[in-house]
């Protein structure tokens, strides 16, 4: 589950990390009555949607007096953003910046355990320098126990290059959010970036926080997060259909049978949108298992067209103990069934236990939104053809 800025803002200042003031407003009016609130002359505005790239879409602002805030909220609150339709605005005071850091703490899956990276060059695209300088990233395993104490504070500000005078500030501010990390049952805390004012306070200056949904027993107070709108929706829509969905950050939409398909398939999906314009990459994760009913396949359907990023859709199955021709006709009736909700094309690739029994189907049907393929390849590369010329 990943939260809104805003709302991993409020989450930080719950266990004492220091940010700046922040309001939300999802009118010009109300953006107006926010600015009146914090008091500050020179504010930023932030488009608050599940998403990167806010920035290079015109999403974060500065404003300066009462109605440039107001003009500034109303041309974000206007944005579409990679899909993503802007309902609510950040606004919070400029900060004073002298130096820009960066911090996470994730679940390293492939050790089994908990990885902190810092950087003294913040602010910039982690995954960028990661890959163009990994020496400028540091890279710390954590006890899952200890998580992060004073004596692994001071090896991270040590070997990630924090000036002394910072050291003792920055140390209890990663100790702080080490607590945010345990105690929310996080799989990722990110601060890009974590900033040193010229009066040389370490504030956190935005976050992003993915919180396990496994652990959802453990807290009543999720319950506001999945009410907002977006990727949480739908993935709380879809688990009250008995759907194995998963949203990422993509505009293919992925249905498959089998987690292995599924994941082999959001591969051959990515690397096919490589070079394409727009890069499509997977949506979503959805695994329908051995059920491939009318009632299961439409609404798989209904759930991916959901996703206003999505812009084409990959059916991917293997029959088994569920033959292809028992796919294809709920692929038919699927659509029969969500009638003008299905406005997306589809391109299907059918293997396995009668196979060309069910690409009969599909071919008799003759469906103007469904495109079959031969190969996995091939309807990898059609499906994000589709995602690119529909951007």
């Amino acid at each position: 589950m990943d939260l809104l800025e805003y709302q991993a803002r409020d989450l930080f200042e719950q266990f004492g990390v220091p940010v700046l003031p922040g309001r939300t407003a999802t009118t010009p009016d109300e953006a107006r009555t926010a600015y009146a609130e914090l008091g500050s002359d020179l504010v930023v505005i932030k488009a608050q949607v599940r998403t990167g790239g806010r920035g290079k879409a015109g999403g974060v602002k500065l404003a300066r007096g009462e109605e440039a805030v107001v003009k500034t909220a109303a041309e974000i609150l206007d944005l579409e953003i990679k899909g993503h339709k802007v309902e609510t605005v950040m606004i919070s005071p400029g900060a004073d910046i002298a130096e820009e850091f960066y911090f996470s703490i994730l679940l390293d899956r492939a050790s089994g355990g908990y990885l902190a990276m810092v950087s003294t060059e913040g602010g910039v695209d982690i995954e960028t320098l990661a890959e163009e300088r990994p020496e400028a990233l540091l890279k710390v395993g954590l006890d899952p126990v200890d998580g992060i104490t004073d004596a692994v504070g001071r090896k991270i500000v040590e070997e990630a290059g924090f000036m002394p005078d910072d050291h003792a500030a920055v140390i209890d501010v990663l100790k702080k959010l080490w607590t945010v990390f345990r105690e929310s049952d996080a799989t990722l805390v990110e601060v890009n970036p974590l900033v040193r004012t010229g009066s040389g306070q370490i504030i956190a200056l935005d976050g992003k926080v993915t919180l396990d949904e496994n652990a959802d027993f453990r807290h009543e107070e999720w319950e506001s997060y999945t009410e907002t709108s977006g990727a949480v929706d739908l993935e709380r829509q879809a688990r009250e259909l008995d759907l194995n969905y998963v949203k990422l950050d993509g505009t293919v939409g992925i249905i498959g049978n089998g987690a292995g398909l599924v994941m082999s398939t959001l591969d051959v999906v990515a690397a096919a949108g490589e070079d394409l314009p727009g890069t499509p990459k997977p949506a979503n994760f959805l695994d329908i298992g051995g059920g491939a009913s009318a009632t299961v396949m439409a609404n798989g359907l209904r759930i991916i067209m959901s996703d206003p990023q999505v812009k084409s859709v990959f059916v991917n199955v293997f029959g088994g103990i569920t033959a292809c021709s028992d796919v294809a006709n709920g692929i038919v009736h699927a659509l029969e069934m969500l009638g003008d909700e299905a406005r997306l094309p589809i391109v299907v690739r059918l293997d396995g236990n009668s196979v060309e029994v069910g690409k009969a189907i599909l071919a008799e049907a003759n469906h103007p939104l469904i495109t079959v393929k031969n190969t996995m390849d091939e309807a990898a590369r059609a499906a994000a053809r589709l995602a690119s010329e529909g951007n």
